[in-house]
């Protein structure tokens, strides 16, 4: 008897390492069929909500992993019931299209996974969570391990130290992170913007620019888009 076909699933995407390596894990699952990379957008700013790379870069992303993109606007500094709104209305339109799934890459908190939870069944979907429960240290040394790679976008400087942005992902920034820092930045200590993998077609390329601070909090370093390169034709996406 042929095994059945992957069902149609939507991801939440918000371009970091959490959501490649959950991207991965349902791929390598096979049981549901991604139609579409779904991310929230800061209307004016043009930029990924919350990790802040623009939306050229977020593009080039999609295009690398042959996906398509959508995107729900959100105003600057809106509230949840304007997220909830925007969010809601892109996925009732997924499930007016057929699909019953849509996908988060979280890991553990649980007040977290119940809002998405809440979120996706008010659209009629179903939440599916590919990495929840697993040790955060084995998640972010798998993702090195693959061969993915990602820059550090954004960082909380309540609860580490600014000179972590910009910096790549990687095994010295495990290495240096404090111990009381999640290694995944899971309680929103840093956000990362993944430039290569075992699924691109092509590395991103990007240099890294200034390292601003915004909110008295919050430290963003750029990412400047450049032209993508195939592999085989120099630096694999090197700031």
């Amino acid at each position: 008897m042929p095994a059945p076909e992957p069902a149609p699933a939507l991801f939440c995407w918000s371009g970091g390492k959490d959501s490649a390596l959950a991207l991965h894990e349902l791929r390598r699952e096979g049981r549901f069929e991604v139609v579409a990379l779904a991310t929230t957008v800061t209307a004016g700013y043009d930029r990924i909500s919350i990790h802040g790379v623009r939306r050229a870069l977020l593009e080039a992303q999609a295009r690398a992993l042959g996906l398509p993109l959508a995107t729900a606007e959100i105003a600057p500094h809106a509230d949840n019931a304007a997220y909830e709104a925007a969010m809601g209305a892109l996925f009732r339109g997924f499930r007016e299209r057929g699909v019953r799934h849509v996908v988060f890459g979280d890991l553990y908190l649980e007040d977290v996974r119940r809002y998405r939870e809440g979120l996706a069944a008010r659209a009629g979907l179903a939440p599916l969570f590919p990495l929840w429960g697993r040790d955060t240290r084995e998640v972010a040394q798998e993702f090195i391990r693959l061969g993915y790679r990602a820059v550090t976008v954004c960082v909380d400087t309540r609860a580490l130290s600014g000179a972590f942005a910009g910096r790549d992902y990687d095994a010295a920034f495990l290495r240096d992170l404090p111990p009381d820092v999640d290694p995944c930045g899971e309680d929103g200590e840093f956000h990362t913007f993944v430039h290569d993998g075992p699924p691109f077609r092509e590395p991103l390329r990007f240099a890294r620019g200034e390292v601003v601070l915004r909110d008295a909090r919050f430290l963003y370093c750029e990412l400047v888009p450049a032209t993508c390169r195939t592999r085989g034709q120099g630096d694999k996406g090197k700031g």
